[in-house]
């Protein structure tokens, strides 16, 4: 039987946005789509909430966390769903951080082999790029590496190292 009104069920708005209904109970308990409540306290869905799913379904193949993802919602005026102009906003964000994160990977694959500031001193590249471990005095961890994604993507080898 077809309900009088537009919204839909839990099961109807899964299946239209092609995730697990416990998929929509959790975004909702996150604050990132809303839902309205029959008398008898069942769950329903405007139809516009498939748009917000689908955003946060792009968002997190970006690999945006869930609270990234909330934050940028929370960003649009009373928190409705996105429209074009917005998607434009949000997406011009997102692509910036992408791009990053592309760059990040990159130089992540492209020094998988040589020396990346660890403090290991066990390569042989590392007493050439790390002798006696000088890095340390920068912090811990894979410096090299960690520098050039906090400087915005200077490469080592302009730093001189790997």
């Amino acid at each position: 039987m077809k309900r009088k009104d537009n919204y839909l069920s839990v099961s109807e708005a899964a299946d239209r946005a092609g995730v697990a209904a416990s998929a929509l109970r959790f975004y909702e308990s996150r604050g990132l789509i809303r839902a309205s409540r029959t008398a008898g306290n069942q769950r329903r869905f405007h139809p516009s909430v498939l748009r917000t799913i689908s955003v946060i379904q792009v968002a997190q193949k970006l690999g945006l966390t869930l609270e990234e993802i909330g934050q940028a919602l929370a960003s649009l005026p009373d928190e409705r769903p996105p429209n074009k102009r917005d998607w434009e906003r949000l997406s011009a964000r997102w692509k910036n951080q992408l791009d990053q994160r592309i760059e990040n990977l990159q130089r992540l694959r492209d020094n998988l082999s040589g020396c990346i500031g660890c403090g290991c001193l066990s390569m042989r590249s590392c007493a050439l790029f790390n002798p006696d471990d000088e890095v340390v005095a920068r912090g811990s961890g894979p410096r090299f590496l960690l520098e050039d994604a906090i400087q915005g993507g200077e490469s080592g080898h302009q730093k001189g190292h790997p």
